[in-house]
């Protein structure tokens, strides 16, 4: 039987939020109209009227939705249940994970970069921690750029999650200055530092005590370099081996992929002279410098790309190189995969470096497999890489500097040669196709002064530039059509092949010659190799040939290979 009638109104203020009552009326026009002036006013994004009838046997309420207006719900898969549901940090000791100091230097980054600190520092340093909390309104942010999205993203209450991380912040900035007060960083650091790892090895809050020894050590040190500087004459410090050596190493680490992650820093710390491809190829000798002296070695001239590493990054890299930070080691060589990836050029300035810098980082980051990247990453960034020095524009500055089409042409193969993944040289071949199929390379080419047979020389050594790319069997077999179309109408003019045959020098030196032009030697494949084929076919039929060859048979090893190069014999 049906009891009293009432009907409620729910909003959403945002599209991911959930439904929440407004309002409980008797009066259905009056939840109707309340609803409506939501939407208008955009006090809302979504409203939903439903009408609640009481069942008086067994006094429960039976729901019927009257009216949705607004955004449509967005649906969300839960993959833990809501009672297990929780802050991701519960204690002080959560906000030292370095998930945790990541979040923290994004929301605090502004006020990390103002005061030339790490997030790693300011969870270490009390000095750090009173100035913060001094600031009030910089923590009362980042505490809500935590909490939001958190409770957007499991559909906890956001005052909530803004409380509970309130306090959290609290007890540990308490602990931090609780220690600031008690001396305990100060009296270890006045002590060497392999006597103080070796006399808090045995703590339960070593790591945080080491920790705050470590960032104590750079407190009014300004400048990436100097600060790098700093910690490396800490590690030299360290323990010699042991669990006392391993408490400082960890802790300096931990600081060293906080103060080189971002930009400026590195910047700093490599030098201010070097372009995005310099930096990325510096840091590649600096985490691998083993591996770079073997390349070095292998080819001394590979020693003239790579930047030189000296100073504070090359005394990181000697401890790179013995193995001592292995998580920063694998971090910079991270980085610079995501670099190779995204759309900054490595040499803004010379597009035509860009593709020399572009195989020493291969090469370099090729060394690298297996002990800090696999096979697979390094080829994914490349291809992603190819995909940028494909497109129009940097095309366009690849071959500004030249003044002819055959030197387009010789750029776009070396393209070709040096982009990788199919589509990327599908794209290349295009490029190349454009070019070696135009009107004017054709023009150009014919009006040249050089010589016939340096022109068609010229064409061969551009098709076998082609031919070694690696290019798609019909991309390939298109270009070199088209080169040796080119060549054809070159030999067309100069009646070159038949002033070969016509020649007044002996026949084994015809012979030789034409067999090299038939062989794509000294001219390209198509209409030039045809004829020279059947010019050389003629010249074999005749009986003073047969002659002069029996009379010179050192000659006839040598005209046997051009033959079989010539594909006149087996």
């Amino acid at each position: 039987m049906a009891g009293p009638i009432h009907y409620e109104v729910f909003q959403r203020k945002t599209p991911p939020s959930p439904w929440t009552l407004l309002m409980a009326t008797e009066d259905r026009k009056q939840a109707i109209d309340t609803a409506e002036d939501l939407l208008a006013e955009k006090r809302a994004v979504a409203v939903r009227v439903t009408k609640e009838t009481l069942d008086t046997e067994t006094m429960a309420f039976q729901s019927t939705t009257l009216l949705t207006r607004g955004v449509p719900e967005v649906s969300k898969k839960r993959s833990v249940e809501r009672e297990t549901l929780g802050p991701r940090c519960t204690g002080p000791s959560d906000l030292y994970t370095p998930l945790a100091r990541e979040t923290l230097g994004r929301v605090l980054e502004d006020w990390l970069a103002r005061n030339g600190v790490t997030a790693f520092e300011l969870l270490h340093r009390p000095d750090l921690v009173e100035r913060l909390e001094a600031s009030g309104v910089e923590l009362q942010h980042a505490l809500q750029k935590i909490a939001i999205p958190e409770s957007q993203a499991t559909g906890q209450a956001t005052h909530e999650l803004i409380r509970h991380y309130q306090r959290l912040s609290e007890q540990a900035m308490e602990r931090v200055i609780k220690a600031g007060r008690a001396n305990v960083f100060t009296e270890l650091s006045s002590r060497p530092l392999a006597d103080t790892a070796r006399k808090i090895a045995g703590l339960p809050d070593r790591a945080f005590i080491m920790g705050g020894v470590v960032s104590g050590a750079l407190k009014g040190i300004k400048g990436a370099r100097a600060r790098l500087d700093c910690l490396m004459d800490l590690a030299d410090a360290a323990p010699a081996d042991g669990p006392p050596r391993a408490l400082v190493m960890v802790q300096i680490e931990q600081l060293l992929c906080e103060l080189l992650a971002p930009r400026t820093n590195l910047a700093d710390i490599l030098g201010p002279g070097l372009d995005q491809g310099g930096s990325l190829a510096a840091v590649v000798r600096m985490v691998a410098p083993g591996e770079i002296e073997a390349l070095v070695r292998h080819d001394p001239r590979f020693a003239l790309a790579m930047p030189v590493v000296d100073g504070a990054a090359g005394r990181l890299g000697a401890h790179l190189g013995a193995g001592d930070y292995p998580i920063l080691a694998s971090s910079l060589a991270r980085m610079v995969l995501r670099e190779l990836m995204g759309p900054r050029r490595l040499r803004p300035s010379e597009a035509s470096s860009e593709i020399d810098i572009l195989r020493v980082l291969a090469m370099s980051l090729t060394a690298t497999v297996g002990r800090l990247l696999t096979l697979e990453e390094v080829q994914n960034a490349f291809v992603e890489r190819s995909r940028n020095i494909v497109t129009a524009d940097f095309v366009s500055a690849f071959v500004a500097q030249c003044e002819s089409v055959l030197c387009e042409a010789e750029q776009l193969a070396r393209l070709c040669e040096n982009v990788t993944g199919a589509a990327n040289k599908r794209a290349a071949a295009r490029w190349m196709s454009a070019c070696v199929g135009s009107l004017r390379f054709e023009t150009e080419m014919r009006a040249s002064r050089q010589p016939p047979v340096e022109k068609l020389t010229v064409l061969a050594n551009l098709q076998r530039a082609v031919r070694s790319c690696d290019l798609g069997e019909s991309d390939e077999t298109a270009i070199c059509k088209a080169i040796g179309a080119v060549g054809g109408a070159i030999e067309t003019e100069a009646k070159l092949i038949g002033q070969i045959a016509r020649a007044s020098v002996p026949i084994p030196r015809r012979l030789a010659m034409l067999l090299r032009l038939a062989a794509g030697e000294t001219g390209p494949t198509g209409p030039v190799a045809d004829r020279a084929k059947m010019e050389a076919l003629k010249l074999f039929r005749a009986p003073e040939a047969r002659a002069a060859l029996h009379a010179e048979p050192q000659t006839v090893l040598a005209i046997k290979g051009l033959m079989q190069a010539a594909g006149l014999a087996a």
